[in-house]
Formats: structure tokens, C-alpha cells, sequence
């Protein structure tokens, strides 16, 4: 029998594993530029929990070492690899209710539920991926007869989820390409070999390095790729309306029956089970024929319906306003934020993530209460959020990720929280800024999710930075340190020079009906470089585009292109 110590401490083992490997993990991202890795994500999403768990008794249950961990891991959840490694073992405790030891049975259960849940938390699963290698593993436990011992079946899982992991190459052509296994698969099987050791051989590996640290944030020495594993791409728009809805649910509520529905309806279909809600997003043609369906499994609630077609008519210039609220004086430093009781006359707030004194004075004075400081290379956890929503005394607080990396943190938000959170999946500071221009103080918050949505969508994001290291990329030879140019998160350029690789860039992204550049600078480029670099993409730039300056200071990032 597993007990409640050895659950608890082959946790703890198997934190360690991958922390004392963070390294060897963040340098499997294939994509040459900086992000936040995977090893270090997903260590300080796990290592969140070790210090409640090594509090913890010898005589502790099984339910209390797995509910332990999975509330720490929700609250300290990093990154998508992150999210879905708490999901992970969000599945432990609800295998483990009840219960003060657990046997070779309910490991099995808690790797499926595990499992099950990280599956429909993502927009479009993708194989090959950390995903692929929990859903083998447990398969193949579910699959196994005549497996009685826990340290029999845990290393039969090991060795399921090893198999699985060394043949992420052939279902990703570009970890094929670059020669390496999927990094969130690597550390997932880290922590299951740390498990391993204790149930198996009763040994706890020990930390090497202590507290896991974040990422460094600076554009000299910044991470080593994106995530190969991300699991929130846009997809190609094939069903018009973005369907989004809580259900209450009743005695009747299937998720899985409610997921199917969805899936033969409609496409990029989230489906989030809590112990009372079912959270619901689908792309569909016929959102009353959702909506009335739904109503089968509870009392529906916070409705979102947007046209994604719909062209949105406004624009707001981002001119010389923007300019004065980029001059204002903040600090980028870590923000403690204090909680405030909920104004029952106040009915909307705002929490943004972004990193760097300029951009956060501009959300500032766009009307954001709270700003969580994070982004590329540092993604705030989701206890950063939680306590940044708990600070904003509003009934309703919209929160914007501004980074796609983030957006899976903040949704969990929503489970912790004591208040509403409307997240905008805002994946870029451009589409924060213009979704934050766009409120409407007098709309309600369905409307005021639509159309800030709506302009955010219609914003273009240009990007500037340098290759981490040398990468063989989409048939591109990329060296370390080369300049690369990204036009909504694909790379479409490379250069020597950043000033020119920018403004080609903004030339590159104007379209006929573009009225607007915004150029953003980040913290390695002084004023200098940042007026002779908006000069040169006014020049570059057709006449009747009106190009402005931000100096944003962000990491990372040499500069930030908005295109509207």
C-alpha cells in the first residue's frame, strides 16, 4: 500500500528530480527565441508545493498529501506545461478522497482522472507533447492485469511514459528536426522517475540547488526558446461565433457528454469540470442550438457570444496620449498586493501582465488597478493573479494575460478567486492595450468582453528580439544571437541589425486599411536608437499611417510593433 508519507515524500522526490534538471529541460525548446522554459516553469509549479508537503506528518493520509499538492500546484501554476502538470495531479486528490492509503488500483484511477482533466482543459490537445506522454502511461497502467504491487505498476508507468516520450519526434516534425524529445514530456517523466524512487526503492532524491529561481529577465542573457509543447495556437476560423457560458451544474451534468456535444457542433472546445460549474468555450454556427442543449445539465450563466467576422468599426487613435502615459514613473519590481473587500457599488476592475516600467505606466493610466509584473521569461503564477484580482474591490475583474503562455494561469484564476474574473485572452501587450482603450464603462460585461475582444483581434503584433542559440528552424539556419523578426508569434525574418530588421518589419505588416503604427522599446534600447528607429518606420511606412513612440521597457523584446 501506498500511505500517506510515501506519497508525500515521492512528491517531494520527484520535485527535486526535475528542479535539480530544470536546466536540461529549458534547453530542449527547440525555437530559438526567449521564452519562458518549460524545466523552469514547471519545477516552480511543482516546487510550490514542497514546502507544505514537507510540513506534513509521517502519519498524514494519502487524501491530505494529494490535496496538498494539487491546491499548492493550482496556486503556483506557471505557464501552459505548468497548468497542465497541476491538472496532473489535480487528478491524485480526487482519486485519493477518502482515503488513508491508496493501492495499485488507485494509481491507475488517479493517472486517468489526472489525465482527463488536462485533456479538456486544452483548446486543441496536440500529440507529441507532454499530453502524449501522461495519456500512455496511463493507458497502459489502465491496460496492465495482474499488477498488484504499487512500485510494479509505477514503474511499469515509467516505462510507458519513457516509450511514449522517445517517440515525440515522430509525431512533431520539428523535435524530429532539431534532434530532441518534447520538453514538457522530459519533465513530466523527471518527476514520475523522482516518484519512482521512493515508492520503488524507498530513497528520496534530494534537491542540489534549493528554491528553484525564475528566469532571468534580461535581453542579454534571457531563456533559450519558446515551448514546442505550446498547446494554445489560433486556429483558422471555421465556425463564426465564439461561444462561451458557465453551467451550475445539476444532477443530470456530464462534462463528457456535454464535450462530445460540443466537439460534433463546433471546434476549439474547452471544457473545465469544477465540483458545482462546467466552464464551456466552443467555436460554433448555431449558439442556440449549444445553449439549448446545455440547458439539459444546469442554470447556465456568463454568457460570451462574439461574431468573429464581425468587422469592428472604431478605431481609437493611440497617439500622443499614449506617449505621456509611457512617461510616467512605476517599478517593474514584484508587487505585493494587499486585499481589498468587494465594493458593492463598484462593478468593474482590471489586472494586466506585462513587464516593464513604460508598459505598465500605460495600462496604469488606461485604468488597470492592479499590474502583475510578467511576460516573456517570467510567467506569473496563478496566485500572482489571484492576489492581484483580491486587490481590485470589484464585483467583475477582467484580467489580460497579454501573453498566450499566461492565459492558462489566469483561467485557473477563476477556481480561487473569491470574485467573478472575466479573463480577455489578450496574447500580446498591443492586443492588451487596444482591448483596454475599448471599454465602455456603461456596457455590461458580455458587451464589454465582445468588443474589447473584437479590437484586440484586429491588432497586429510585430516582434523584435535575438535568438537564444543556434537552431535549425522551419528550413531557416538561425545563429545565436542573429536578430529575428516575428509577425504574430511567426518568425518571418532574421538580420544583423536591429534597426533595420525593424522597420522591414513594420513595412512588412502594413496593410491597405492600416492607419496606425505603434513601436514599442525595450529596456536595452536607449532614446537614441528608439527616435531613430520610429523615423526610419515612418519614412519606410506609406503615407496617412501615423506612427508613435512608447518606451515601454520591456525585456526581451528590442522593440514591439503594433499595427492597427
Amino acid at each position: 500500500m501506498i500511505t500517506g508519507k510515501i506519497l508525500r515524500d515521492s512528491i517531494l522526490s520527484g520535485a527535486n528530480n526535475l528542479n535539480n534538471q530544470r536546466a536540461r529541460v529549458d534547453e530542449l525548446n527547440v525555437f530559438p527565441v526567449p521564452d519562458g522554459d518549460t524545466g523552469t516553469n514547471m519545477g516552480m509549479t511543482i516546487g510550490a508545493a514542497t514546502s507544505e508537503l514537507a510540513a506534513l506528518p509521517d502519519d498524514c493520509t494519502v487524501e491530505k498529501a494529494a490535496h496538498v499538492t494539487a491546491s499548492a500546484m493550482l496556486r503556483g501554476a506557471r505557464g501552459n506545461s505548468g497548468v497542465i502538470s497541476s491538472l496532473l495531479f489535480r487528478g491524485f486528490s480526487k482519486a485519493m478522497q477518502g482515503k488513508q492509503t491508496a493501492d495499485t488500483a488507485d494509481l491507475v484511477i488517479a493517472l486517468q482522472k489526472g489525465v482527463e482533466g488536462a485533456y479538456k482543459a486544452v483548446m486543441k490537445p496536440t500529440e507529441g507533447t507532454m499530453l502524449t506522454v501522461a495519456r500512455v502511461a496511463s493507458e497502459h497502467a489502465a491496460a496492465a492485469t495482474g499488477v498488484t504491487e504499487p512500485a510494479a505498476m509505477w514503474q511499469l508507468i515509467c516505462d510507458a511514459g519513457q516509450e511514449a516520450l522517445d517517440y515525440t519526434p515522430e509525431q512533431l516534425p520539428v523535435l524530429k528536426k532539431a534532434g530532441v524529445v518534447d520538453a514538457g514530456g522530459q519533465g513530466l517523466m523527471l518527476i514520475f522517475l523522482g516518484m519512482l524512487s521512493v515508492i520503488k526503492d524507498g530513497v528520496m532524491i534530494k534537491s542540489e540547488e534549493g528554491e528553484p529561481k525564475s528566469a532571468k529577465l534580461s535581453t542579454q542573457g534571457a531563456g533559450r526558446g519558446v515551448f514546442t509543447d505550446d498547446l494554445m495556437k489560433v486556429e483558422d476560423i471555421k465556425n463564426g461565433y465564439c461561444t462561451q457560458f458557465l453551467i451550475n451544474k445539476n444532477e443530470k451534468a456530464s462534462a463528457e457528454k456535454l464535450r462530445a456535444f460540443l466537439e460534433s457542433n463546433g471546434d476549439s472546445v474547452v471544457v473545465i469540470e469544477d465540483d458545482e460549474v462546467i466552464n464551456c468555450h466552443v467555436h460554433t454556427q448555431d449558439p442556440g442550438k449549444i445553449i439549448t442543449h446545455a440547458l439539459q445539465h444546469g442554470y447556465l450563466t456568463s454568457f460570451k457570444i462574439e461574431n468573429m467576422h464581425e468587422q469592428f468599426l472604431g478605431r481609437k487613435a493611440q497617439g500622443e496620449g499614449l506617449k505621456k502615459q509611457a512617461a510616467a514613473e512605476s517599478s517593474d519590481a514584484k508587487t505585493e498586493f494587499t486585499y481589498a473587500a468587494v465594493d458593492s457599488e463598484r462593478e468593474y476592475g482590471f489586472v494586466t501582465v506585462c513587464a516593464g516600467d513604460g508598459l505598465k505606466a500605460v495600462f496604469t493610466d488606461l485604468g488597470a488597478d492592479a499590474v502583475v509584473s510578467g511576460g516573456q521569461t517570467m510567467n506569473p503564477a496563478t496566485e500572482d493573479i489571484v492576489a492581484a484580482v483580491q486587490s481590485v474591490p470589484a464585483k467583475k475583474v477582467f484580467v489580460l494575460p497579454n501573453n498566450k503562455n499566461i492565459i492558462m494561469a489566469a483561467e485557473q484564476a477563476k477556481n480561487i478567486a473569491d470574485r467573478e474574473i472575466i479573463v480577455l485572452q489578450t496574447r500580446t501587450v498591443p492586443q492588451g492595450i487596444t482591448a483596454m482603450l475599448n471599454f465602455d464603462p456603461d456596457a455590461s460585461a458580455d458587451d464589454n468582453s465582445m468588443n474589447m475582444m473584437q479590437a484586440a483581434e484586429r491588432v497586429a503584433t510585430g516582434l523584435i528580439t535575438f535568438a537564444a542559440r543556434d537552431s535549425d528552424f522551419d528550413g531557416k539556419k538561425i545563429k545565436k544571437g542573429e536578430i529575428l523578426a516575428l509577425e504574430n508569434g511567426k518568425l518571418v525574418a532574421t538580420g544583423k541589425d536591429v534597426t533595420k530588421t525593424t522597420y522591414r518589419l513594420a513595412r512588412s505588416m502594413c496593410k491597405k486599411d492600416t492607419s496606425f503604427i505603434t513601436v514599442i522599446s525595450g529596456c536595452d534600447v536607449s532614446e537614441e536608437e528608439a527616435a531613430k528607429t520610429t523615423d526610419m518606420v515612418q519614412a519606410k511606412c506609406p503615407s496617412g499611417i501615423e506612427v508613435t513612440s512608447i518606451s515601454g521597457g520591456q525585456p526581451v523584446y528590442y522593440y514591439i510593433i503594433s499595427v492597427e
